[in-house]
């Protein structure tokens, strides 16, 4: 596990030569299909020497959960087991790894016009206006969000409009946890890492990102407010499509939400004290958690 750019699936690979692997990607944007580059997919290449699970799942206008997540992981590691091989599960959606390990509360289907009017009011008042409301009527949850995190406060907000009940109140508290071996590859400096997340939106750039995009709103059936065109980068180009921004200030947005992704990343991880870290700036990243995983 690690933060976006940590070099999760360099690691992956390197560690793929060393012991027989199959890789379970951990992302809630991998899933979809059609979202190639700005996902940074592994490459055909990369799936046809290494074995990969959870990827191109579900079409863009569908939705995912971590609950499905976790019906959809642990088939792939019972599979993966039975062939006398190793899961490595890969990713930065610390949701779905917290999910697989501490299981979930039963919560409420999702409500689409109740979320459909949320984002309304969230469009006219501001999502700090937002988790204002929140805090009203569920505060043990307002506190742990931040005042702009717009699709968690959405989801709480929505979880009380539907249920009359807090989200908090259908999160029970800790249970016995699956044992997993966590190792997190994580940035000594963090402002190296941010120089690694604006180089690689701009090679996303220069491979069509903007294209791609383009493709998917073109196609008619989806809209901004969807999941899978609210993952970063997306949500900015869109904006650029729609005539909301210049390329320039696209950039700098989706550049900024993804050091914001990141910093979020980074808060899951420090509240895991069992991981395993290895600085990911190190020149022998790669090397150091192939070592690591190797003797586990």
């Amino acid at each position: 596990m690690g933060p976006t750019t940590s070099g999760k699936s360099a690691a992956a690979m390197a560690l793929a030569e060393r012991l027989p692997i199959e890789i379970v990607s951990v992302d809630s944007a991998l899933v979809y299909r059609a979202m190639d580059i700005g996902t940074a997919k592994p490459t055909a290449d990369e799936r046809s020497r290494v074995p990969h699970h959870l990827i191109d799942l579900i079409d863009p206008s569908e939705n995912y959960s971590a609950a499905r997540f976790v019906v959809d992981a642990e088939a792939a590691v019972a599979a993966i087991r039975a062939r006398g091989r190793v899961p490595l599960l890969t990713g930065g959606t610390m949701l779905y790894f917290k999910a697989l390990r501490d299981g979930l509360d039963a919560m409420p289907a999702s409500d689409l016009a109740i979320r459909a009017e949320i984002e309304r009011e969230a469009a006219a008042d501001g999502w700090d206006a937002m988790h204002r409301k929140l805090a009203e009527v569920d505060p043990v949850t307002a506190e742990r969000l931040a005042p702009l995190d717009a699709q968690r406060i959405s989801r709480a907000l929505e979880v009380w409009r539907s249920s009359g009940e807090p989200l908090s109140g259908f999160q029970r508290g800790p249970r016995d946890a699956r044992p997993l071996v966590a190792l997190s590859l994580e940035p000594s400096d963090r402002s190296a890492l941010h120089a690694r997340i604006a180089l690689r939106f701009d090679a996303m750039l220069a491979a069509g990102l903007i294209d791609e995009v383009a493709a998917l709103k073109e196609r008619g059936d989806l809209d901004e407010r969807m999941p899978s065109m609210r993952c970063v980068g997306y949500r900015q180009v869109w904006d650029y499509l729609e005539g909301r921004s210049d390329r320039a200030a696209m950039r700098e947005r989706a550049i900024a939400a993804t050091r914001q992704l990141a910093k979020r990343q980074i808060t899951w991880l420090r509240a895991m004290p069992e991981r395993v870290v290895v600085d990911c700036l190190a020149p022998d990243a790669a090397a150091r958690f192939v070592a690591l995983a190797s003797g586990v």
